[in-house]
């Protein structure tokens, strides 16, 4: 028998699986191999000056898509026609884009025209910040900076690449991408870039809903949420990819309740207190609970005891809905969107609820999320964590078999035991699981017996099953 021999280095390789860094360093290997320029670019780079380990890797090169192809066998062209190809390995994928020069922008994002060049310097210049900007060689880490990169790296700005409105021109969401990485970086935004997204911040709606969510979805979850949403406002960006969250500010409410300020402020807090890397639906969900507020204000003149909001959940909730149409949020996330919202005032009652309410409340799809909306909710306001505490005992004292007890009774068990299906099934089958979830009957035997005291014995199929299980 002939047995396959592997070398030390392919047994590392087949045993240990590629990382991002090992994936664009043995492109650029290569690449250079085969005479062409090659060198990690953009946030990579950025995020390793700053100390930071990055997402994903970028790699830049002289060689030509199809250069790049033939070097690559395994390579996808995704954006060939803008030099742009994938090199995936071991679950691991890699952007490798040719040097070029874009001429022109018919759709505020992509370039009319493409010229493919050598030269890196020309190629930096269709970027979009200088924090971006920077090229690195993969094996001596030297750093090529054309743009002033490093010095607002080290400065903490951000700062478009040549004429702020031309790079905007070029891809609108470029508006939003600053403000993000300046709350993420903690970085300010340098005057003429900033000026000019207020200047053209009224075109963002020229990009795709899908590329907005997904902006607006990291700016929510990497940690700097409410420096985000503050800079979305002070651009003029806010009022025109999220009014409905805009028209929080100066809307105030009841100060025994909410002694923070204004649904604006109170929403801002829990911003602040959202965990890095939380989920997409519970950063939403934080962001639009209140989103029914503004439009069910009622003063005290009107009222005539405090501030109310009276139905401000349902009109939320609608409101919600039509903000996750607008932005193609997948259905699944817009009905976990919509619940938390929905939900989200049903905690002040959770200690007068039934057991069988409860236990329905509590056994909502990613409870967790309603749970960490509510401590924020609470944190951010009155701080009082009765409601919460009183949830996560009863979590933990009550075993899981008691919050989704099996069925005792199905519909083909009413059948036999005389019951015509129709609407009464569900009433039936419904008072049956809350008896159950209320400790009342625990066997089938006792489920029998509830559904004939309740809803009557006037068959003698029926009879017979009771005299059975009696």
């Amino acid at each position: 028998m002939r047995h396959q021999v592997f070398s030390r280095a392919a047994l590392w390789r087949i045993i240990e699986k590629v990382t991002p860094r090992e994936l664009a360093n043995s492109i650029c290997d290569t690449l250079i191999r085969e005479g062409h320029q090659a060198f990690l670019v953009g946030g990579c780079v950025r995020d390793l000056l700053l100390g930071r380990e990055p997402a994903d890797y970028d790699v830049s090169t002289d060689a030509t898509p199809d250069g790049v192809i033939s070097l690559f066998p395994e390579s996808v062209a995704v954006g060939a026609q803008f030099g742009v190809i994938i090199v995936p390995r071991d679950g691991q994928h890699v952007e490798v884009a040719t040097f070029r020069s874009d001429i022109g922008s018919a759709d505020g994002r992509h370039p009319e025209r493409v010229v493919f060049t050598s030269s890196p310097e020309q190629d930096v210049q269709r970027r979009d910040f200088t924090i971006n900007g920077l090229l690195m060689r993969h094996d001596s880490g030297k750093i090529l900076d054309f743009v002033g990169g490093q010095t607002d790296l080290h400065a903490g700005i951000i700062r478009a690449i040549g004429e702020p409105t031309r790079r905007f021109a070029e891809d609108k969401l470029r508006m939003l991408r600053a403000v993000r990485f300046s709350a993420r970086f903690g970085f300010r935004i340098e005057a003429e870039t900033f000026a000019a997204i207020r200047m053209h911040a009224h075109e963002i709606g020229q990009v795709s809903a899908e590329r907005i969510r997904e902006e607006l979805t990291k700016l929510l979850t990497e940690g700097a949420a409410r420096r985000g949403l503050e800079l979305l406002d002070e651009t003029s960006l806010l009022k025109h990819i999220l009014p409905e969250v805009a028209a929080m500010q100066g809307v105030e409410q009841p100060p025994q309740y909410h002694p923070e300020g204004d649904v604006w402020i109170h929403t801002l807090l829990m911003l602040e207190e959202l965990p890095t890397g939380s989920s997409a639906t519970l950063a939403w969900g934080v962001l639009l609970h209140d989103v029914g507020k503004p439009p069910t204000f009622r003063p005290i003149s009107e009222t005539g005891d405090r501030i109310r909001f009276n139905g401000h959940v349902d009109v939320g909730v609608r409101m919600a809905e039509l903000i996750c149409e607008r932005l193609r949020f997948s259905n699944q996330d817009s009905d976990q969107i919509l619940a938390l919202i929905a939900n989200h005032m049903r905690f002040k009652d959770v200690s007068r609820m039934r057991a069988s309410t409860l236990k329905r409340f509590i056994r909502l799809p990613r409870f967790d999320e309603h749970l960490a909306l509510h401590r924020l909710d609470c944190l951010s306001s009155h701080r009082h964590l009765d409601a919460y505490d009183f949830v996560r005992r009863t979590l933990e004292q009550t075993p899981a078999e008691d919050i989704r007890p099996a069925k005792l009774l199905t519909g083909n068990d009413l059948q036999n035991l005389g019951y015509q299906p129709g609407p009464l099934f569900s009433k039936i089958l419904r008072s049956l699981e809350d008896a159950q979830l209320e400790g009342l009957v625990r066997s089938r035997e006792e489920a029998i017996a509830f559904v004939i005291q309740h809803y009557g014995e006037n068959t003698p199929e029926m009879r017979k099953q009771s005299s059975a299980s009696g």
